[in-house]
């Protein structure tokens, strides 16, 4: 008898396991291609939000087997190209991680790369990516700074919102 194996699901079950395969062994837990900052535990959370890195390496893994590049450790033997787009990539990720901490904070009161899986954001950057200017995070009215913020254009608003990472990593410590 012949077993008929579905191209598109082999090919993603393929992508998850060299994506994830890293974070399944760093953190502990189960990822899959559906998998969004949301789905993310507390600590993972907290963990990538971190500058440095440590967290740049985590970046790495996930970005690189999505994009079929090699491990993370091989960064440094990619072309300019791809070490730009890693790069690249790394920073957009980080600042969608950072913009999750501070939801589930209450600082915010959503942004557009809740809409899309790690994966998604990955494999389709350009596109998501320009949603996500498009649309910045919107800070919550609660906030004491809300009537400086509303003051701002779309642009300096994301950027008023990244000035408050440390003070976010800062209160979301305290959480776990």
């Amino acid at each position: 008898m012949t077993k008929v194996v579905n191209l598109q699901t082999y090919r993603m079950k393929a992508i998850e396991h060299k994506a994830f395969g890293p974070w399944r062994r760093r953190f502990g837990e189960a990822f899959d291609s559906r998998t969004r900052m949301a789905d993310l535990s507390d600590k993972t959370l907290f963990f990538l939000a971190q500058p440095g890195e440590p967290s740049s390496v985590a970046y790495y893994e996930v970005i690189m087997g999505t994009l079929d590049l090699g491990l993370a450790a091989k960064f440094h033997y990619l072309d300019n190209r791809n070490q730009m787009l890693v790069v690249d990539l790394h920073l957009y990720l980080a600042d969608q991680v950072r913009f999750e901490l501070m939801h589930r904070l209450e600082w915010i009161t959503g942004f557009e790369g809740q809409k899309y899986s790690i994966l998604e954001m990955i494999q389709n950057y350009n596109s998501v990516r320009q949603r996500c200017r498009a649309n910045p995070p919107e800070l919550s009215a609660a906030n004491s700074a809300y009537s400086e913020y509303i003051q701002l254009t779309p642009g300096d608003k994301e950027v008023f919102i990244r000035r408050m990472l440390q003070e976010a990593l800062e209160a979301f410590k305290k959480r776990l």
